[in-house]
């Protein structure tokens, strides 16, 4: 019997997932951080069972309305949790933010910006005060009437629609047309309405050329279609539309994301002409604080800003109104994000960086008895910045919260006052707590992958560096804060690019590098590249293909799965059809797919959820109340492989499918790929919604594990090691090694020093973020970057080598 003064949260029979009836007794106003192998439970019992259940209370405790949804959305699978204080999660959402959400909003930062404008700013003489909505490039009164807050335009132009002006229109010089019947309906309208669509597109009248392209009349015209053998064509009424018409109407308005991407190369996006990229109207343009406007503010680094409202004076109404904006500016540079500006867009920012700004916001917040729920708050980030997120999180502690982090950073594990560490391994083979306590009593605790990482025994054992095939040499870098930089990457070798948060690591590498390559084919050295930001490169011949995994989501809803996505469904589909009851029913592969009809639940349409409503607060997943997240319908699920129906594969891990099919060739290379990266918990039909971006990048790179020829390849990826428990790291290395072994060159941008130390090169970026970033600081071998004295990696660097 628990006291209503219990100081402990106390979980009894948690069964989310794989957690096998786990009980776990966790001290309130504490930092306790959840540790274990990805995979093991640690995700379920912080997030699927104790943020869950508070979740669940706090509907119950709303209205009927929302008590009524508690049997749709589902509560967790426990016995009973007591002790529990209401929860705030701060998951690494992964979902694409929209183009107008900004640093500024997700902050709210820009609301007290627009209010100092509003109430405080410099007005020319004569004009009416405007209310801070009329500072918001996201309202109607604020926005830009030419670009509707956007701050860019799209253009197009002859040179763009018509890449090749020898060809003849019915040759296809007019490559921004449709393909099909579309373009040649088109092309047929033009011939009708008098136009030589035989000559080339270079020797027409110019204003002829103009029309056909740009013209905002639609014309209907008949059309005599050309006879075919076999075919009867009679006349129809043609309307033609302008190319430029055309494009946009297709960049703007298509739901096809083909389409769009089609559109988009015929397209130059530039600044709007009327705004000046401002993304604002005049009126609100023409108001300055501090001798600037509010867009110029908006595009100051956070630590610029900071100096600037702090010198700016004024009246009492701008004083009080600054130091609000100092003291919540003061938060997110504490977080180590004071090289962002304002006006930086969501989309461009990684998710650890959108976590730490939405955690600046909850500390502004000024909550008290709440117990705070974050996953990995440490990712993307530095060691040198991992010190302010320790002392931002210590400070949530001392105002009276609870904090539970889920963590694979050892420096974060070893600032905690209590550790659950979960386990032993992944999926079936975890789901158990081995040690609830303080983080020092984990060394007794033989049984954990977590004891040798928190407590090694030695430094690593020296490695030998391997030697370059050759050079990758980039000459004048420029763009965003990488300024005049000449990079060389060695190839055949493993290269780790590192530097504090905002350095310009991922700009380096995924921008500028990954570009270059991008556009070698056909491009002369010395040709001015405005968009990948380099002036000259050299070596690019030395490689055949270029490989470029990121985190990004391998699906969006819950319909792609990491089967649909290796290719490994379509084994399994033509292996249920060769069943003898599904030939006998005449079942071919297609009726074991749950996208498109037949063999699917119709209810879910084969999704196995459906989106429940929620008033006033986001829609969520609920399992299909008829198949109950089976996705398909009985028939289909009555024919079954070797004892198990298609739903019951799909719910095997890969480690469980890869015994299954053991003698199917092509289904067992897929498995033993992604068994080899370190991926045997997940289930084959886990819906990419469950993903982390972690899990995302190493199913990818298991897909191109499954390449039997893979030749000159450079792989290029951006912090492989998120999401991941040192044991794994481990296993992934073993892998991008063997890549590197096998002829291929890996560069990673990394912040694990573990990773850094075991690389053969070592690009060190900075010596700050932002605008005191963007510099080779060091580079050469990890042994010699440990020494250099500008670098701030190199202290981290010599410790992890044993150098200190």
């Amino acid at each position: 019997m628990t006291s209503p003064h219990d100081p402990y949260v106390r979980v009894r029979g948690a069964r989310e997932h794989n957690l096998r009836n786990a009980d776990v007794d966790i001290p309130r106003d504490t930092l306790t951080v959840f540790t274990g192998v990805s995979g093991s439970g640690k995700s379920s019992l912080a997030f699927g069972t104790i943020y869950a259940e508070a979740q669940r209370r706090y509907f119950e405790s709303v209205a009927p309305y929302a008590r009524r949804l508690i049997h749709q959305v589902g509560a967790p699978a426990v016995g009973e949790v007591t002790g529990l204080p209401p929860a705030v999660s701060l998951e690494q959402r992964r979902s694409a933010p929209g183009a107008r959400s900004s640093v500024g909003t997700v902050t709210t930062l820009s609301n007290s910006l627009r209010m100092l404008f509003s109430r405080a700013g410099d007005y020319p003489e004569g004009a009416e005060r405007l209310d801070s909505d009329a500072f918001s490039p996201n309202t109607a009164v604020g926005a830009c009437p030419r670009c509707h807050g956007l701050g860019r335009v799209h253009r197009t132009s002859e040179e763009l629609l018509v890449p090749d002006p020898d060809l003849s229109i019915r040759d296809g010089a007019i490559a921004a047309w449709p393909g099909a019947w579309q373009g040649k309906n088109l092309r047929d309208v033009l011939d009708a309405l008098g136009y030589d669509v035989d000559r080339p597109w270079r020797e027409l009248d110019p204003a002829d050329r103009e029309w056909i392209l740009f013209t905002d009349e639609q014309p209907v015209v008949t059309v005599h279609p050309v006879r075919e053998a076999g075919r009867i064509q009679r006349p129809y009424q043609g309307t033609y539309m302008s190319a430029r018409r055309y494009v946009m109407h297709t960049f703007a308005d298509s739901k096809s994301a083909t389409l769009r991407a089609k559109a988009e190369r015929f397209l130059s996006s530039e600044p709007c002409p009327v705004c000046g990229g401002s993304r604002l109207r005049p009126e609100a343009m023409a108001v300055t604080f501090a001798g600037r406007t509010i867009a110029e503010l908006a595009g100051l680094a956070l630590t610029e800003l900071a100096g600037v409202l702090a010198a700016a004076g004024g009246d009492a109404t701008a004083r009080v109104l600054t130091a609000d904006l100092l003291a919540r500016i003061g938060t997110v540079t504490e977080l180590g994000l004071g090289y962002l500006s304002l006006d930086r867009t969501a989309p461009t920012l990684s998710s650890g960086e959108l976590q730490r700004l939405r955690l600046a916001t909850q500390l502004r917040a000024g909550l008290f008895g709440v117990v705070y729920v974050l996953d990995e708050p440490s990712a993307g980030l530095h060691p040198a910045d991992t010190e302010a997120l320790l002392a931002v999180l210590g400070r949530l502690k001392e105002t009276g919260n609870t904090v539970f982090v889920v963590e694979h950073q050892m420096d974060v594990v070893r600032r905690a006052d209590w550790l659950v560490d979960v386990g032993p391994l992944a999926g079936e083979h975890g789901g158990r707590v081995l040690h609830s306590g303080p983080p020092a009593q984990l060394a007794g605790v033989a049984e954990s992958a977590t004891r040798r990482f928190l407590f090694p025994d030695a430094p690593p054992a020296p490695r030998e560096v391997r030697a370059p095939s050759g050079w990758l040499r980039l000459s004048g870098v420029e763009r965003h804060n990488v300024r005049g930089v000449d990079a060389a990457f060695p190839l055949g070798v493993f290269t780790a690019v590192t530097g504090v948060s905002g350095s310009g690591k991922s700009t380096l590498v995924g921008q500028v590098l990954a570009g270059a390559l991008a556009d070698r084919r056909g491009a002369e050295e010395d040709q001015e590249r405005p968009v990948t930001g380099y002036a000259r490169a050299e070596g690019l011949d030395s490689v055949d293909r270029l490989v470029q995994v990121d985190q990004r989501p391998i699906g969006r809803t819950p319909r792609s799965n990491l089967a649909t996505y290796t290719g490994l469904f379509d084994v399994v589909r033509k292996l249920f059809a060769a069943t003898p009851l599904a030939r006998e029913r005449g079942y071919r592969a297609g009726r074991f797919s749950f996208n498109v009809t037949g063999g699917r639940c119709e209810t879910c349409q084969g999704e196995g959820f459906v989106s429940v409503e929620l008033l006033f607060l986001p829609s969520t997943y609920a399992p299909c109340p008829d198949c109950h997240g089976a996705r398909y319908n009985p028939e289909t699920l009555e024919v079954t492989l070797r004892g198990l129906n298609i739903a019951q594969v799909l719910d095997l891990t890969v480690e469980s499918a890869a015994g299954f099919f053991a003698g199917t060739p092509a289904a067992a290379r897929s498995l033993g790929t992604l068994l080899d990266v370190g991926l045997g918990y997940l289930r084959l039909g886990q819906p990419a919604t469950e993903l982390s971006g972690g899990e995302a990048q190493r199913i990818k790179l298991a897909a191109e594990l499954q390449r039997t020829r893979r030749g000159r390849t450079l792989y290029l990826l951006d912090e492989p090691t998120t999401g991941l428990h040192p044991a794994d790291v481990e296993v992934l290395m073993r892998q991008l090694h063997g890549l590197v072994d096998a002829g291929s060159t890996v560069v990673v941008v990394e912040h694990d020093m573990a990773v850094v130390a075991g690389a053969d090169w070592v690009i060190d970026l900075g010596p700050g973020g932002g605008d005191r970033g963007g510099r080779i600081v060091a580079e050469g071998p990890p042994a010699e970057v440990a020494r250099a004295p500008q670098s701030r990696t190199a202290g981290y660097l010599r410790t992890t080598l044993g150098l200190a």
